[in-house]
């Protein structure tokens, strides 16, 4: 049986590095799926996984154990990469905010129909990577706060109640912010099968 999180942190600092190998080896691809959903770069992507953990081991005795583990680690994770998001911004590109205070129209903000329109015809696994590929395209037109929510709740599969902790923020920005970045998404994505139906014929019997 697994060894908890919360017992592998107290023997960590305790001084047994055998229990933070086996924190990293638990995490690692779950963080690197995080910076690579949102840095848009392999290379920038597993520098943040290494930074994050080197940030988990020095800043250990901060944890308090009052929220899971996990959630203070991708709170770390996703603060690196906003931070070189910022950086990148500063460098000449363009930071875009969404109005959070706009009315939300919850029919828009289902981006989880999307890929249930593809089925799991075999015939249409070329279509599903590149969806795969436009999801990406997507998610790099989302500011990075909204970005971050949505790869936490729908790749990570986090509660709102996480998301809040994580975050740092209050249960109903989580929800607005997650709405609009599933709105942004689903509008890009939407565009893209319409047009790759009427294409390829899809929507057809």
């Amino acid at each position: 049986m697994a060894t908890d999180d919360l017992t592998l942190v107290k023997r960590v600092r305790g001084g047994d590095q055998r229990a933070f190998k086996l924190l990293v080896e638990r995490y690692q691809r779950k963080v690197y799926a995080v910076a690579l959903g949102m840095l848009k770069d392999k290379e920038e992507a597993m520098d943040v996984s290494q930074e994050a953990f080197v940030k988990v081991y020095k800043y250990l005795d901060h944890f308090k154990g009052d929220a899971s583990f996990y959630t203070w680690l991708y709170r770390i994770t996703v603060n690196i990469c906003i931070d070189i998001i910022r950086k990148r911004a500063g460098a000449g590109g363009e930071a875009v905010e969404f109005d959070e205070t706009l009315p939300m129209d919850v029919s828009e903000a289902n981006i989880g129909a999307l890929g249930s329109r593809l089925g799991t015809n075999p015939q249409k696994s070329a279509l599903r990577r590149e969806l795969a590929e436009k999801i990406q395209e997507a998610l790099a037109s989302v500011p990075e706060k909204h970005r971050a929510i949505l790869l936490l709740r729908e790749v990570e599969g986090m509660s709102y109640e996480d998301l809040s902790r994580t975050l740092d923020i209050p249960k109903g920005t989580v929800m607005s912010r997650l709405f609009h970045a599933r709105a942004k998404v689903q509008k890009i994505l939407s565009q893209y099968l319409e047009l790759d139906e009427a294409k390829s014929g899809v929507g057809s019997e």
